[in-house]
């Protein structure tokens, strides 16, 4: 699509107690949906706008992640909020996390090592216990530890549970995703970690190009998503 518009800003919404729009040459953008996209926060739609202004002659919308992110939460995530919070916290009862492997006695330390100190934070953050097992059969996590999550989940709204869910698929780790919500790690530091095996892998065999490059495009994903938190919370 090529660039239709001179100006891209963000101004108040009239009558939307608080909320922001975006513009173009003083026409509000709307959702793909054609739902009106109200932002909560100056600093959330002037990023947004942002997205807009930077785009050339054609428009691309790979690179509006903001764009993309506050759509699919006015379009999909809320009219079915209940649903994704439970799909995200479906995590939990299977969270990469949990699983050390069984016949590579060094990589078992390295995700010792590195994956107890966040399962001691997960367990202080929610309140419950998480069951660590060896290989890759399923293990079953409390109930209580489930309900407990879910719980923290579904007190998210829309715009957040979009970050959150994003940032969970793309590291395969609920308590990753959370922890990067909650401020406790950093978006390269979470992602790091739920690279653990892979990287172990990498260092015996080799790096493949394709793994190298789909890293790469999940790396960018958590660090927006991230950048999204920030600016819902910003002034």
């Amino acid at each position: 699509m090529k660039r239709f518009y001179k100006k891209a800003a963000a101004e108040p919404a009239a009558g939307s107690n608080g909320l922001y729009q975006v513009v173009l040459d003083g026409r509000p953008v709307k959702s793909p949906a054609k739902a009106d996209l109200l932002l909560s926060g100056k600093a959330l739609a002037e990023a947004v706008a942002a997205e807009w202004e930077a785009q050339a002659e054609k428009i691309q919308p790979a690179a509006m992640p903001l764009m993309t992110y506050v759509s699919t939460a006015i379009d999909r995530v809320e009219p079915q909020r209940e649903a994704v919070a439970a799909e995200i916290a479906s995590f939990a009862a299977s969270d990469l996390l949990c699983y050390r492997a069984d016949r590579q006695p060094d990589l078992t330390v390295k995700q010792e090592s590195a994956w107890a100190p966040m399962l001691d934070w997960a367990e202080k953050r929610f309140g419950g216990s998480f069951t660590v097992t060896g290989g890759i059969m399923p293990v079953a996590q409390p109930n209580t530890t489930l309900m407990l999550v879910a719980r923290e989940v579904g007190r998210l709204d829309s715009f957040q549970l979009t970050a959150l869910h994003t940032m969970t698929t793309a590291m395969g780790s609920l308590i990753l995703g959370f922890s990067v919500f909650d401020g406790f790690k950093t978006p390269d530091e979470a992602f790091e970690l739920s690279l653990l095996d892979e990287e172990h892998q990498a260092a015996l065999w080799g790096r493949d190009e394709e793994a190298e490059a789909r890293r790469i495009r999940l790396r960018e994903e958590v660090r927006s998503a991230h950048r999204l938190i920030s600016l819902l919370t910003a002034a």
